[in-house]
């Protein structure tokens, strides 16, 4: 599919271009290796490698345009110069707009913090399937557009990744998408220009701090990502975690609290706790449920929320939370002939 690139540019901050925009597109990379003919080519500065390092290469490759942040020493004819402030967030945008806005055309929900987002957005997945509905997943795990499984590569896919899913997910009827959401893909970007219906919050600890130098912008990019979600929006954070209050604090969207210990708009209660599930009171009704451990009642209870917040019926998403499998491999327990109990 080929697209003319002033489209594919619309709402990308552009400092300065060099050459005509009124061209063909076959199609985007950020890897010069890919590049084929009448593609663009974005720059991108990577922890590893540096894009603008490979601009000739993707040029001697076929590349007609070039997205950049410093203007290359070499200059081709015939190439257009595009320079923008940031490639990632320039990426993302050309992304979207490429694949027709599709996060626009389904309602897309995103889950972040440091546990849980795995076991949320699969039974977030497997909830909705139940309730009839036709359902996206982009996981750490798997990326399932309703019934078809692609292998995930990255906890947060990369912005052309993410919207050739959510494109196909669009061309087949899916209504509802639940994605996980990592402070690496916030930081580099690649969230942005994604229309997001919901956010959850799930908790914050001192995870990743590889990646992120101090625990306090680990839990501002986290911030961010709810600070940029739009007013038609909700965002529901879990309360008894420190940083819960801290998530809403900017946002616009519509704010929305769970909590075990705290007051909350969405309430849970664990009545018993058992190795063959939990028995939980939730804004007041009871329900049992297959999943085990108080971190699957704050899980649970955020998917709860979630579906109340979609338009699903209160007694009707109880009878779906009981209904619902563990994730393959996280805290599942088998008990043998012999009674021996192992928890994978």
């Amino acid at each position: 599919m080929s697209t003319v690139l002033k489209e594919i540019i619309y709402k990308v901050a552009i400092e300065a271009v060099k050459g005509s925009t009124d061209i063909a597109i076959d199609k985007i990379e950020f890897d010069s290796r890919k590049i084929g003919a009448n593609d663009a080519f974005v720059a991108i500065r990577g922890t590893i490698s540096n894009g603008h390092d490979y601009i000739e290469t993707a040029i001697w490759n076929g590349a007609i345009a070039i997205i950049f942040d410093t203007l290359p020493e070499n200059i081709t004819h015939g190439i257009t110069y595009i320079q923008v402030k940031d490639t990632n967030k320039a990426l993302a945008f050309m992304a979207a707009n490429y694949f027709g806005n599709p996060s626009e055309k389904l309602k897309l929900v995103g889950i972040t913090g440091t546990n849980g987002k795995t076991t949320i957005a699969s039974l977030l997945y497997q909830l909705f399937k139940k309730a009839g509905f036709k359902v996206g997943l982009l996981s750490t795990v798997k990326i399932l557009v309703d019934e078809v499984e692609y292998k995930a590569t990255h906890t947060t896919p990369d912005s052309i990744t993410i919207n050739h899913y959510l494109r196909e997910m669009v061309e087949a009827g899916v209504e509802y998408c639940f994605m996980e959401v990592s402070s690496h893909g916030i930081h580099q970007k690649r969230t942005e220009a994604l229309h997001f219906v919901g956010g959850i919050f799930t908790n914050l600890s001192h995870d990743h701090l590889d990646y992120h130098p101090t625990f306090a912008e680990y839990r501002d990019v986290k911030k961010s990502f709810f600070d940029n979600l739009p007013k038609t929006a909700f965002a529901l954070s879990n309360i008894d975690d420190k940083n819960g209050q801290v998530m809403l604090q900017n946002t616009v969207a519509k704010k929305l609290t769970y909590a075990l210990k705290s007051y909350s708009d969405y309430k849970a209660q664990i009545l018993e706790n058992q190795l063959s599930g939990l028995l939980l009171k939730i804004n007041g009704n009871e329900v049992w449920v297959k999943l085990i451990g108080t971190f699957n009642a704050y899980n649970l209870l955020a998917i709860y929320g979630t579906a109340i917040e979609l338009g699903l019926e209160s007694l009707e998403v109880l009878r779906l939370l009981s209904d619902l499998e563990s994730v393959s491999g996280r805290f599942q327990f088998i008990v043998s002939n012999s009674n021996i109990t192992a928890i994978v």
